[in-house]
């Protein structure tokens, strides 16, 4: 995958060598992701914002959403992985926060986080035992953050059992907590679960135990609960736009692929097209085929959740196009695994020249349509 960073619509040559105009792109525009960062802080209010960079920055590119980021003033990031957060110091985050979102006794991957200098999760007994461990054995104090699990089982202690937490953290006396988080599902959900997790926290803290930043806000608790905020937010989709929204909630979508021509071709009227579901040509049609199907992540959906759910599904597929040089291009048929096909009579294109804009609905209640775009795409 070729990931640009660029503002808005400046030409394409200015920001990838020649050779690889054409290769497929996930491009994210400047002005859409500042204006998403601006209505974040001003969500967060006086909580501090982690950037969580999970799954390669959301498809965005960990590394330069990273930088991006770094320089609109947010200083502290969440990775789900040493070798991100070993990417990020590399690249010159060497005094920003990096926490790692993922509770782990792996000692390899621990002494990873310690020489980093990243802040560890812990989620069990055997990884605050194994980082403490790791500590005591470098004659040092390691910061950690400790995860509770609220009804999700995702990892973490469970909140209903903060006397165990507290047992640990006496006995480790090579770790400093210097924070606490969970994560909330779904509306219906978030009330009772931050209730818990408040509970939990209150309990460790009456024992006298310090817990540091108290975070439990995602992106979608972010938009829908004030009260999730408490010391700090977790921002992820959201900074992209492709989180589930609200109304009026002032965020713009981020990211559209680009791709490229492989082949235009004329074919008759009668011929037939597509993959499983074929469509008959009415007239003779110039087709265009180009190198991205459902495998790089095109036109993938969440699972369908009914009848009415599935009739708009079909609609939408009937009415999906993508841009041709600035026109708009109906696809024909249903999406290969890697080829698209698009009717482009009477559009103005050439093979491995013409450039192809495709993206996905703003209104989208998912991640997923744009997350992995491109991703899996070789090179």
């Amino acid at each position: 995958m070729y990931n640009v960073f660029k503002d808005k619509y400046p030409p394409i040559s200015s920001f990838v060598p020649e050779k690889e105009l054409f290769m497929n792109t996930l491009v994210i525009e400047k002005s859409a992701l500042k204006n998403n960062i601006s209505r974040v802080k001003e969500l967060a209010g006086g909580a501090y914002i982690y950037a969580n960079l999970s799954g390669d920055g959301y498809g965005a590119g960990a590394l330069p959403l990273a930088q991006f980021l770094r320089d609109e003033g947010i200083r502290r990031f969440c990775v789900d992985s040493a070798q991100t957060a070993a990417a990020l110091r590399k690249a010159g985050l060497v005094d920003e926060e990096i926490l790692m979102l993922h509770s782990t006794s792996d000692r390899e991957v621990l002494e990873q986080l310690c020489d980093l200098n990243a802040v560890c999760s812990i989620g069990t007994l055997e990884a605050g035992m194994a980082l403490n461990s790791l500590a005591e054995g470098r004659a040092t104090v390691i910061e950690a953050h400790l995860q509770i699990d609220c009804g999700m089982g995702f990892g973490g202690f469970p909140a209903e059992e903060p006397e165990k937490i507290v047992s640990l953290i006496r006995n480790l006396p090579n770790v400093a907590v210097s924070g606490i988080y969970t994560q909330l599902a779904s509306k219906h959900a978030m009330d009772v679960q931050l209730s818990a997790f408040q509970q939990a926290v209150n309990a460790i803290q009456a024992a006298g135990c310090e817990t540091g930043i108290i975070h439990a806000a995602g992106s979608y608790a972010m938009l829908r609960s004030d009260l999730s905020h408490l010391d700090a937010v977790r921002a992820g989709s959201v900074l992209l736009g492709r989180c589930r929204r609200t109304r009026g909630d002032g965020l713009l979508t981020v990211g559209r692929g680009e791709s490229q021509v492989d082949s235009i071709r004329w074919l008759p009227k009668g011929h037939t097209v597509g993959n499983e579901r074929h469509v008959t040509l009415r007239r003779s049609t110039r087709v265009a085929v180009i190198p991205v199907g459902y495998q790089q992540g095109y036109g993938v959906d969440k699972p369908i959740s009914g009848f009415w759910d599935a009739i708009q599904r079909l609609f939408r597929a009937r009415r999906r196009t993508v841009r041709v040089n600035g026109q708009r291009a109906r696809v024909l048929g249903a999406l290969g695994a890697t080829e698209t096909l698009l009717d482009v009579t009477g559009i103005k294109c050439s093979e491995r020249s013409s450039r192809i804009s495709i993206s996905t609905s703003s209104r989208s209640s998912s991640s997923s349509t744009i997350s992995h775009l491109f991703m899996n795409t070789t090179m």
